[in-house]
């Protein structure tokens, strides 16, 4: 099968951990024998003209490779792209929903009109989790019957259980008491705030964030707090496995892939009960919590930290979630919308 990824989310040398998940799902559809190109965005910020750019690539594209599918990540603006070049192409649209796209045709008028316009076109939409599906449905009813729950799973050979101690050495933690590591952006959604100040109250052990954001200055001021700017994704396993707890509670979490890769490293995990994470964190791999109570995510931290690390049923849990499984999955549903593009 011919496939034009289109994303507004893809790594380069110069933002390595932007879209990575992106990048994952194309391997592994590559690995399975299947023929990609693709028309992205792999850098932060710049004009807004980047947009207009990713159309023309993206039709371009089409008009040279032929793909059998059009398949984008995110549904607008990408997937406004991609719908072009689908229709430049002659080619079916699936699209998947990630989260902010969602939440951006929720809260404004203009691009909830323009989600409905390319999911209507779209032969099928993938969402990343079923809490992610429903608020799509609820915000664009176009997308009830024609929406697949699949998440973009996780890599096992790389996100893959190693020895806590190489693993702390190398990220430079040789302190005494619980290591608990929060990778993701400091932002009011990643609740690093709360995170802090229920961390605080442990009052021994440390809390790594591994990231950057607006919240980097204020987070970095909180007692047993690290903060160590942004990371190649490629250093993101070494943190994972070096933590007695990972820690994602999020005020809303749409999938969480963190959460997921920390499980397939064999950690235990504190996460968000709102959003994705209810919907694959199983009892005794980690534990839930209401993201809205610092007093709850203090107990969350005291639960996680007594369960047993390495974590064989955070690790069971994570691999009905492997990269390849998920990509099997995701490449039935585009062989679909061929299928019927031809019928």
């Amino acid at each position: 099968m011919r496939i034009l990824l289109v994303s507004q989310m893809y790594p380069s040398a110069t933002d390595p951990d932007l879209g990575a998940f992106v990048a994952l799902v194309e391997r592994e559809l590559a690995a399975q024998g299947h023929e990609l190109r693709h028309a992205v965005i792999d850098h932060r910020g710049g004009s807004p003209m980047k947009h207009a750019r990713l159309l023309r690539r993206a039709v371009m594209t089409a008009r040279r490779f032929g793909p059998d599918v059009v398949y984008a990540h995110f549904l607008v603006p990408a997937g406004t792209a991609a719908a072009i070049a689908a229709a430049a192409g002659g080619a079916p649209l699936v699209l998947t929903a990630h989260g902010t796209d969602v939440a951006n045709a929720e809260r404004h008028a203009a691009l909830r009109a323009a989600t409905r316009a390319t999911v209507s076109r779209a032969s099928a939409v993938i969402a990343v989790s079923d809490h992610l599906a429903a608020r799509l449905a609820a915000a664009v009813p176009q997308a009830r019957e024609k929406t697949t729950v699949i998440d973009c799973g996780v890599d096992l050979a790389v996100f893959a259980p190693r020895d806590a101690q190489d693993a702390r050495a190398s990220v430079g933690w040789t302190g005494e008491g619980p290591f608990v590591v929060c990778a993701g952006t400091l932002a009011e959604r990643k609740n690093v705030l709360r995170l802090a100040d229920a961390f605080g109250r442990l009052g021994r052990g440390q809390l790594a964030f591994v990231g950057d954001g607006p919240l980097r200055d204020v987070v970095a001021t909180r007692p047993g707090v690290r903060v160590t700017g942004r990371v190649a994704h490629d250093e993101v396993p070494a943190w994972l496995a070096a933590a007695d707890v990972v820690a994602q509670p999020s005020v809303l979490e749409p999938f969480g892939q963190v959460t997921l890769e920390g499980m397939a490293m064999a950690r235990p995990v504190l996460a968000t009960r709102i959003g994705g994470p209810p919907e694959f964190v199983p009892a005794g791999a980690g534990v839930l919590v209401d993201p809205e109570s610092t007093d709850d995510i203090e107990r969350g931290l005291h639960a996680a930290l007594a369960l047993p690390c390495p974590n064989p049923a955070a690790r069971a849990a994570a691999l009905e979630h492997g990269s390849e499984r998920q990509a099997a999955r995701i490449a039935a549903v585009l062989t679909r919308a061929t299928t019927r593009r031809a019928a």
